[in-house]
């Protein structure tokens, strides 16, 4: 990562990445989370609906037996009566009216019995208090958890134990008239649905927090204990006047509420959702998605720094490059694997740039100097040329003069030689290399007649290869040197060239005397030796060096005896870089 902050614009656009994903992944994050918390609130408001829509249920369930219960009463005169029996004051004066009143041919009907068993039992114990009342008084049947009846008689309306509360319950009022007495109303029987059995029944449902809060104030707690803040919410719940909204109660803390009006009694039902218990509730939840969030964006970052890494580290090489041609160092760099981008093409580019100088400055400048070394060798260190043309002119006129035509025709070709020599320019073709080398062969031919003899079987396809000035006649004046046997009768040098599948291959095969083992392994060993002091010769060291700065890697050069006698030299041109440099000569 250090070596793309190090670059200014990758350190920038670094920071800006960071930023932006960053950014982006929070934003989703808290977004999801939002959405979630809004579910999670409107599952909640939901069950508390469910919840209320039980409560209403239950509600209307009681008022459908109490009312099929008033039904009973209207319709059986002995409950009726004694139902009127039941108004005295008095225990005693209830039991009193209703033994006046029974008969002994019916059996004996009992107004608080038949309470117990028609609306306790049915209402399955939700209601627990039926008082009967006249303008002054009333009297109460009351059933404890077990459904034990007790009585009251002649307590005043105005008692606490009629008063409405929702801490206690919920009352329904019917008033009693006897038909057989007229339309005029006897009393007014009220029944208490206890508070407790009608939430007990929605407690299995997923509330959190809930309350009923009465047209007065009062609160009851559904399902919880003494809870002040509970109270105090509910409270503000019902005085916000919405159905549903949010309540504060500082920085972390934040309340849900929602709030159903009944039909059925003038009380509010409030369920209270705390977002903050509900985070906790789903926290799993919560961590596993900022799990992901946080995966994600360090994946993401991770990308990112990979490719800036990739392209950075092109930019470097690109800066690398320009300061290796600054510095003139046109050495070859490790390989690179180029991207596809503008980046890759620049770098790639440069890098084929400094090839291209490299092999250039070598044609142009390190050929030359050591062409101009070889010739200064082969001239003798500084022999004037136009001194030796003109000397050697002298020889052929005398020689003319005499009458002497071979040596005429020798010296000529010496002349024309050197003249050559001098002459072409560094680089030439095959053809023209040869050219030069049969010049030297003919000189030799005059020089030992009837004992040497030379052939030249070159293809067409290799005469218009470029190459280098002057390197095989030095590999045909190491034959006359060390292999040549001026008492044997015949003496041959012979050339070969062919064109193979992915390389040109030229070689220089005599039939003189070889070389021993130690001779060859030297010969051998001075290709790959950088050991360049000058000697009297020109030898093979000096011919590789020079094609090796022409050609490159892509030569070889080899030395071996032949099975019959003499040596083979084989010299052998990649095509590739045939191509490479015939494309440099055209531009």
């Amino acid at each position: 990562m250090s070596s793309f902050l190090q670059i200014k614009i990758y350190r920038h656009k670094f920071i800006a990445y960071v930023i932006f994903v960053v950014t982006i992944g929070l934003t989703l994050g808290i977004l999801t989370c939002a959405m979630l918390l809004n579910q999670w609130v409107g599952d909640a408001r939901i069950e508390a609906a469910n919840a209320f829509a039980g409560v209403e249920n239950e509600l209307q369930y009681d008022a459908d037996r109490i009312e099929a219960y008033m039904q009973r009463i209207y319709s059986n005169h002995s409950l009726m009566a004694d139902a009127r029996s039941f108004l005295s004051s008095s225990a005693e004066g209830y039991l009193t009216n209703s033994l006046q009143n029974s008969q002994f041919s019916q059996p004996l009907v009992s107004f608080p019995e038949d309470i117990k068993t028609y609306l306790y039992s049915w209402a399955r114990g939700e209601i627990t208090q039926i008082s009967l009342h006249t303008n002054q008084y009333g009297n109460v049947v009351r059933f404890n958890d077990n459904g034990i009846a007790s009585f009251m008689f002649g307590l005043a309306n105005t008692d606490e134990a009629f008063h409405d509360t929702i801490l206690k319950g919920f009352v329904y009022r019917k008033k009693l008239s006897d038909g057989a007495l007229g339309p005029k109303e006897f009393g007014e029987l009220r029944f208490l649905v206890s508070s407790d059995q009608i939430f007990k029944s929605i407690q299995n449902y997923r509330l959190g927090k809930a309350a009923a809060v009465s047209a007065s104030g009062e609160i009851y707690l559904i399902g919880n204990g003494p809870d002040q803040d509970l109270k105090e919410l509910s409270r503000l719940a019902t005085a916000n006047g919405r159905s549903h909204g949010y309540i504060s109660k500082g920085f972390f803390k934040h309340i849900f509420f929602v709030t159903f009006p009944s039909t059925k009694f003038n009380f509010k039902f409030v369920s209270i959702v705390d977002l903050s218990m509900l985070i906790r509730q789903h926290a799993r939840m919560l961590i596993t998605i900022f799990l992901i969030v946080l995966t994600t964006i360090i994946s993401v970052l991770l990308l990112i720094v990979y490719n800036m890494r990739d392209d950075s580290r092109f930019l470097h090489r690109i800066i690398q490059s320009i300061g290796r041609v600054k510095t003139a160092n046109f050495t070859p760099n490790r390989p690179a694997r180029y991207r596809r981008n503008e980046y890759g093409m620049i770098a790639r580019e440069l890098d084929d740039m400094i090839q291209q100088l490299d092999k250039h400055i070598r044609n142009e400048y390190l050929l030359k100097l050591k062409q101009q070394e070889t010739e200064m060798k082969a001239l003798q260190h500084q022999i004037n040329p136009h001194f030796l043309y003109n000397t050697l002119e002298v020889i052929r006129s005398t020689a003319l003069v005499n009458r002497d035509m071979d040596t005429a025709d020798a010296i000529a070709t010496l002349g024309a030689l050197y003249r050559e020599m001098v002459k072409k320019e560094n680089i030439i073709s095959i053809a023209s290399e040869l050219e030069l080398l049969q010049k030297y062969l003919e000189i030799m031919e005059f020089k030992y007649p009837e004992r040497f003899y030379y052939q030249v079987n070159v293809e067409q396809a290799l005469l218009s290869i470029p190459t280098v000035k002057f390197w095989m006649q030095p590999l045909a004046e190491n034959f006359f040197i060390h292999g040549f046997n001026a008492s044997h009768e015949f003496n041959l040098y012979v050339v070969n060239g062919w064109e193979a599948e992915d390389h040109y291959a030229l070689e220089f095969v005599d039939n003189g005397r070889g070389m021993n083992a130690e001779r060859l392994n030297t010969v051998r060993s001075t290709f790959l030796s950088h050991d360049d002091t000058s000697s009297n010769s020109i030898g093979l060291r000096n011919v590789y060096t020079r094609l090796h700065y022409f050609y490159g890697n892509n030569f070889s050069i080899e030395i071996e005896n032949n099975e019959e006698a003499g040596v083979k030299i084989s010299v052998r041109i990649s095509k590739e870089v045939i191509e490479h440099v015939q494309a440099d000569d055209c531009g």
